[in-house]
């Protein structure tokens, strides 16, 4: 499970107010739930989020064990409290999130003795998963550069083996075409997001 913000500008005769949506998203599935909007997320208001997705017959953390958030102040050490209070163990990001490039890289190093089918499957889940969580509205053009960066480390491992003068660049692309999904938005934004029906 994973929680964030999102905000919202309406247009008053006061001029723009920003509202923050505070949501929770099971990566899996990726199920959503809006927990809540507000204007001024302080702590008593994130205390009441936390007990409303930890209520026993309702709540959308139930027998889930972790909940991942980055550093943002909101997420104030009460807040947390109440969500392990729930038996769900909060995961705070570092400061700097590992270089998923790096990382990539290294596990297909690693893998590159496998099929290209294995591979395919594999670097499928890692493409999808990566999907699940950032394909919003507006982010469409960073999700092809990653697929593409995808692409291009996979070459890279194919290339290293033995026959690497057999793997073309046109010959992985279309390769990639059966294994690797196209980004789409997931998530609409704002006012459908949260009654999207995702494929499985």
């Amino acid at each position: 499970m994973a929680t964030d913000f999102f905000t919202v500008e309406v247009l008053t005769l006061r001029g723009l107010i920003t509202y923050y949506v505070l949501f929770f998203i099971h990566l899996e599935s990726r199920r959503i739930c809006l927990a809540g909007v507000t204007r001024h997320p302080n702590q008593e208001w994130m205390e009441q989020m936390a007990r409303n997705v930890t209520m026993e017959d309702s709540g959308f953390l139930i027998h889930r064990k972790y909940l991942l958030h980055d550093r943002d102040s909101k997420y104030c050490s009460s807040f947390r409290q109440v969500i392990e209070a729930g038996s769900v163990k909060t995961l705070v990001l570092p400061a700097r999130s590992p270089n998923l490039k790096r990382a990539l890289k290294e596990e297909l190093r690693r893998r590159k003795h496998l099929s290209v089918a294995e591979l395919g499957k594999w670097l499928r889940s890692v493409v999808q998963g990566y999907f699940n969580y950032h394909a919003v509205p507006g982010n469409l053009a960073s999700l092809r550069r990653f697929r593409l960066q995808v692409i291009r480390r996979w070459m890279r491992a194919l290339r290293r083996r033995s026959q690497k003068s057999r793997m073309t660049w046109p010959r992985l692309v279309a390769i990639a075409e059966r294994w690797l999904p196209q980004p789409s938005n997931l998530h609409p934004y704002p006012n459908l997001r949260f009654d999207a029906k995702h494929p499985r």
